[in-house]
């Protein structure tokens, strides 16, 4: 059957990620609503509409829904009300990748238990506490040193690597505070030595083959992101073990579009870590270093369009740009002196106000191999002031 388009895409949640989807929806003539819990969101200055609710309001979120009758429901962030998201779909609404995969991804707990009990995979060893004295005896079970998150966040907010136990009370409430949601739990993970971290971008498509992009190496500080690069130099059977993984999870979860799955890449194993059913921060690289763009192959993939190739054009890499105080009235300098660098582009998120270590922008640069994109992507991002 032929695609007709434009469709209308209602994205949940319109961050600096969500800004770049609604940019792939709109030159293929798409319409987009933007959803987030505060107004003028990237996303919403580039989107067609806005609304401006807690998505963690079910009511709330119903209401827009049946408001805008979107042909496409699409997750962009992971404080969502997932259970209203199944009555959506269990309505005739498409979300994607599905309800039920949004609703596995959108917590930690869920997509752990699910590739280590029921897929089997390995993964960190991991336990969950919902009270400071439940922290204190996992904690001695897994042992030192030792990874501790909220179930549900975003961009690595409330995550920390506690060393022993004195360090388990101050882990606790940061994790707390950083947790996006409604839940009180936080999970535990032994601490993995690990020589790299990557993002394996896998591309589920309603019909056909599922698409690897070339894996993203990255560097996180505070539990985020802060630098990524590709290609990252694996071995082919490093890089078979992680599509193989990435597609036997991906499948279990079903529906299209771009997923990012995170590994820990060690001597001897390929360690499965999380998944985002979404173009992923890490991805960001992508604007620069491939012929589609992660945004541009899940729009592709979701709207069941042909994706012919990916290819990695250049060593590339990305570095972001951070906040260092609280404002409402932002400005930046060292523009010009970022992109005088060769090779090289700035993408400004336009946050409304900033935080200390909210991310603003990105950094992107080519260079002849993974070590000079580095080199460049962070000097560029080092030139620009936040004032």
């Amino acid at each position: 059957m032929a695609i007709a388009l434009p469709k209308k895409i209602m994205l949940l949640g319109a961050g600096e990620l969500g800004k770049e989807v609604a940019i792939a929806a709109q030159r293929l003539g798409n319409s987009v609503i933007a959803v987030d819990r505060y107004d003028n969101a990237p996303a919403m200055q580039v989107a067609d509409c806005r609304e401006v609710i807690s998505m963690l309001d079910g009511e709330a979120l119903e209401t827009v829904v049946k408001k805008h009758q979107p042909d496409l429901i699409v997750p962009e962030v992971e404080a969502i009300r997932t259970e209203k998201l199944l009555e959506l779909e269990a309505q005739g609404y498409t979300v994607i990748p599905t309800a039920t995969a949004t609703n596995f991804t959108m917590n930690r707990d869920r997509i752990r238990d699910l590739a280590r009990h029921e897929l089997g995979l390995r993964t960190a060893k991991y336990a969950y506490a919902t009270s400071l004295d439940e922290l204190k005896t996992v904690a001695a079970e897994i042992g030192f040193p030792n990874v501790i998150k909220p179930v549900m966040s975003s961009s690595g907010k409330g995550q920390s690597v506690v060393q022993n136990a004195d360090e388990l009370e101050k882990a606790w409430d940061y994790a707390i505070a950083g947790a996006r949601g409604d839940t009180a739990k936080i999970i535990i993970e032994e601490f993995i030595n690990f020589e790299v971290e990557i993002t394996l971008l896998t591309v589920r498509q309603w019909q056909g083959e599922t698409l690897f992009c070339e894996a993203i190496g990255h560097r996180q500080e505070r539990g985020d992101y802060q630098e990524s690069w590709q290609p990252v130099g694996l071995t082919a059977s490093q890089v078979q073990d992680a599509q193989d993984i990435a597609r036997k999870v991906t499948n279990k979860l079903g529906g299209a579009g771009l997923f990012g799955v995170e590994f820990f890449i060690t001597k001897d194993e390929v360690i499965f870590s999380e998944l985002s059913p979404r173009p992923h921060d890490t991805g960001m690289v992508t604007l620069i270093s491939q012929n589609l763009n992660e945004f541009e192959l899940h729009l592709r993939a979701i709207l069941g369009l042909p994706i012919p190739t990916i290819e990695l054009l250049s060593p590339s890499a990305s570095a972001v740009i951070l906040a260092s105080r609280t404002s409402d009235n932002i400005s930046f300098t060292g523009i010009e002196e970022a992109l005088a660098i060769p090779n090289t582009e700035i993408r400004l998120f336009g946050k409304p106000d900033s935080r200390p270590y909210r991310r603003m922008g990105v950094a992107l640069a080519k260079g002849k191999d993974a070590i000079e994109s580095r080199q460049k992507a962070t000097e560029a991002a080092s030139k620009i002031k936040i004032i």
